[in-house]
């Protein structure tokens, strides 16, 4: 197959990178850190593609999105990880503009131009890594919940319509609860998995065509638990810029 996963230089994205191409996938990868692109296409010259680009700079991530596009020759999978967040109680607009930008702009920007080249294919796969933390807003980081909220209804929308036109296209909302990257931290935190099982999980989840996943796993994160999971445990949004 062959695969592109924007915001693929830590954390989640990296995961899903390196169990994507120990399987003999082509990858495509997008990320801001140029020195980071470079290991992961050393480590895996053959059948790695890299293309440093910020989700912020339209550009850029549009000249990355359609080189990437031109070297692969066809895109089965797309997965969009790029993301950002910061704790701001006091309500710091300079620190809420960030997340906006990435989380909303730049990523409406990666996954419409996706979806495009979906439709023009006549077929695809499109995932996004959200999270749990867009379920219910958090007064720790508004922007952070917010934004999330808004990538969790946007999925939901862009599902309705590829359903609308022939469900050729699959579109896959992945939902992370606390995970072991540099995306959480924080005093006392719990139910924390480590990063290579949400990998697996998810990959799991996209060769399934789910249309939304929770991980860990949709077992643990009831109506109830993700209540309690929110008010007990919230450093979860404890995050900073990782990709």
């Amino acid at each position: 197959m062959n695969i592109l996963i924007i915001g693929a230089t830590s954390g989640i994205g990296k995961a899903l990178f390196e169990k994507y191409v120990s399987e003999g996938n082509h990858v495509g990868v997008v990320g801001r850190r140029t020195n980071l692109l470079d290991e992961l296409q050393i480590q895996h010259r053959y059948n790695t593609f890299a293309f440093a680009a910020d989700i912020t700079k339209q550009d850029e991530i549009e000249l990355a999105i359609h080189t990437l596009c031109k070297k692969l020759g066809n895109i089965d999978i797309a997965i969009v990880c790029s993301g950002i967040g910061d704790l701001n109680p006091s309500l710091v607009y300079a620190l809420e503009h960030p997340t906006i930008e990435t989380n909303v702009k730049g990523w409406t920007f990666v996954i419409d131009s996706l979806y495009h080249i979906f439709e023009k294919q006549g077929y695809g796969h499109l995932v996004a890594i959200t999270s749990i933390g867009g379920l219910r807003g958090e007064p720790m980081a508004p922007a952070y919940s917010a934004t999330k909220a808004y990538q969790i209804n946007y999925m939901e929308a862009l599902r309705k319509k590829a359903f609308k036109s022939g469900g050729h296209i699959t579109v896959t909302d992945i939902r992370p609860g606390l995970v072991d990257t540099a995306m959480a931290k924080g005093d006392g935190l719990f139910w924390v998995m480590p990063v290579n099982k949400v990998a697996n999980q998810i990959i799991s989840a996209i060769r399934k065509k789910k249309t939304k996943h929770t991980s860990p796993n949709d077992g643990i994160f009831s109506p109830s638990s993700i209540r309690f999971y929110h008010s007990t445990c919230i450093d979860y949004c404890s995050i900073i810029r990782a990709r």
